[in-house]
């Protein structure tokens, strides 16, 4: 069994299947990975159904019938494959990525908060949030547009009295009042 890792998050476990040659097509499927096939001739072994590889100065054909060719995942990356057609998705969350999750469930919160509180679609308004770290980073980057989103004046931490609102991990406190 040989393991071949792409730059597209995933790797390929090539396993012989049958005794043909098994030495010959051993050393070309090691000669495929020394050399790193192109992406375009591993493509064309899967569509052709054989590659020729010359390996130490002999011609060796590796078929498609002699190998089995089995995607892996690797960690932080999420890969499906169908036939000859494989996705791979980079599922590792990143800062900003909490950051920006973040500003779209504030945005959510307050949204329900103004409809709760009977605002009108137009009305503009002040946002006060309970202090906490993740809401804080998260504002650092996305202040502006969470205003924008919720026509808000002004968003600002600070203790007080509004609606408890739930987060995964945390509650806060959230006051809409009309600007």
């Amino acid at each position: 069994v040989h393991v071949r890792t792409s730059d597209q998050g995933f790797s390929e476990k090539i396993k012989l299947t049958t005794d043909q040659d098994k030495e010959d097509i051993d050393a070309g499927i090691f000669y495929m990975e020394e050399k790193a096939i192109e992406k375009t001739a591993s493509a064309d072994f899967e569509a052709t159904g054989s590659i020729a590889l010359n390996v130490e100065g002999q011609d060796v054909t590796v078929d498609l019938a002699d190998v089995e060719i089995i995607s892996e995942d690797i960690p932080g990356w999420l890969v499906a494959n169908e036939g000859n057609l494989t996705v791979a998705l980079e599922v590792e969350l990143t800062d900003e990525l909490r950051n920006e999750g973040m500003a779209r469930e504030l945005i959510n919160r307050v949204q329900n908060i103004r409809k709760k509180n009977g605002f009108e679609i137009i009305d503009r308004i002040n946002v006060t949030i309970t202090p906490n770290d993740q809401v804080a980073t998260a504002l650092e980057s996305y202040a502006d547009y969470i205003k924008t989103q919720v026509l808000a004046d002004s968003i600002e931490l600070a203790d007080n009295g509004g609606i408890e609102t739930p987060f995964d991990e945390f509650t806060l406190n959230i006051q809409v009042d009309k600007a």
